[in-house]
Formats: C-alpha cells, sequence, structure tokens
C-alpha cells in the first residue's frame, strides 16, 4: 500500500494518475495548501521541502517527494510507463524538460497573468512568451507521433496536467493541433479521469476547444 500525499494541482496530478493508471494500491492523504497544511511536521518527515505531491511506500519503507522522482519510482516499481532501448532516455528527457522548464514557466504563468494580473507588466510579458515558445516545442515534438516518447509513458503523465490548464495560461489549443490531439486522447483514458479528482472533485476536465481570450 502506498500513502499519497497530495492536492488538486498539476503536479499532485501527475502521481494520481500514474497511481491510477498502474492500479497500484494507494491511499489517499489530502494536504490542503490553501490552509498551509504542507507545513505540518507530520507532512514535513515525508517532504522536506513542503511540497506536494510526496509518498510512503509501505512496501519497501521509501518515502519520496518531488513528483518526477516519484514517477520514477512508480515506474520501476510497476514496470510500466518507460519504454526501453533509446526511448527510454526520450522519456527522461522530456521528463526534465517538464520539471526543469514546462512546469516552472507556466506556474508563473498561473501566478502572474491568473492570480495576480496588472502586478508587473514585465512578468506577465515575458512568461507568456515563454510559455508560447514551450508549446511551440511541444507541438513540435508530437508532429507525427501519438504521444511524446512514442509510446504513452511518464513524459506524457508529467506534462499532460500542466497543459489541462491552458485556461489559466490563456493558451488557445486550436493554436498547437498536435498538443490539441495528444491532449485530447490522453483526458479520454479511465485512469486520467479518475487520476484528475484526486483528492476531491474540483472541476470538470476542461475541453480543447475554448478560444484564447
Amino acid at each position: 500500500m502506498i500513502d499519497l500525499y497530495t492536492w488538486g494541482t498539476p503536479n499532485g496530478r501527475k502521481v494520481s494518475i500514474m497511481l491510477e493508471e498502474t492500479s497500484l494500491p494507494y491511499t489517499v492523504h489530502p494536504v490542503n495548501i490553501g490552509e498551509n497544511e504542507q507545513f505540518d511536521p507530520k507532512f514535513l518527515a515525508i517532504s522536506p521541502n513542503n511540497k506536494i505531491p510526496a509518498i510512503h511506500d509501505h512496501d519497501t519503507g521509501i518515502s519520496l517527494m518531488e513528483s518526477g522522482a516519484i514517477l520514477l519510482y512508480l515506474a520501476q516499481k510497476s514496470g510500466q510507463f518507460l519504454p526501453e532501448g533509446n526511448l527510454y532516455w526520450k522519456a527522461i528527457e522530456w521528463l526534465m524538460w517538464q520539471m526543469g522548464g514546462a512546469g516552472p514557466i507556466l506556474g508563473q504563468v498561473h501566478h502572474f497573468c491568473h492570480f495576480n494580473p496588472g502586478v508587473s507588466d514585465y512578468a506577465q510579458t515575458r512568461f507568456k512568451a515563454e510559455a508560447e515558445r514551450l508549446y511551440g516545442v511541444l507541438d513540435k515534438q508530437l508532429a507525427g507521433k501519438n504521444y511524446i516518447a512514442t509510446t504513452y509513458s511518464i513524459a506524457d503523465m508529467a506534462v499532460w496536467p500542466w497543459i489541462s490548464r491552458f485556461e489559466w495560461q490563456g493558451m488557445a489549443l486550436s493554436d498547437y493541433p498536435n498538443v490539441q490531439r495528444w491532449y485530447e486522447t490522453i483526458a479520454q483514458r479511465p485512469a486520467v479521469k479518475k487520476g484528475y479528482h484526486v483528492p476531491s472533485f474540483v472541476n470538470d476536465i476542461p475541453t480543447s476547444h475554448k478560444k484564447k481570450e
């Protein structure tokens, strides 16, 4: 049994989707980051950086923070969603792209453009332009492919929850047809539909046809 400490954010949804995809048994422990529950000493014992998600695996006694590390751990534990050969490294490459680029940049778009518009015109312009560049990079990678690393993998599970907030980012997926096709395909997976609503329902999975305002 795995204890999952999470909240309804893109990083949290990566892991709940992976757990649903692998069918590994898990128990959900909501950590309400709006109420600062991530600073509770019991949670800090598992996630010293006071960030969700985190897991504790009762089978191995291992506790892990950082969503990318957790995805790799669960892929190894389950033997699923990491391709072999050269595609293994392609999946790792794009997992790192999400961890080091898409996630942090899109998070800043959420902060400056969605939650705090008008606070800094410079920040809004800078991060929105970088978001558009990253969407373009992803669109190019998906040309002629169903999934980021050719086969469905943890790379897709890492990136998709961030793209699912395209409305917060002011992005029109129709501007990126390969991303839109990929997004719609993954949104229909039963495990994604279930994992998206962990620890609780917040909203329906956004449809990809909404136009940019």
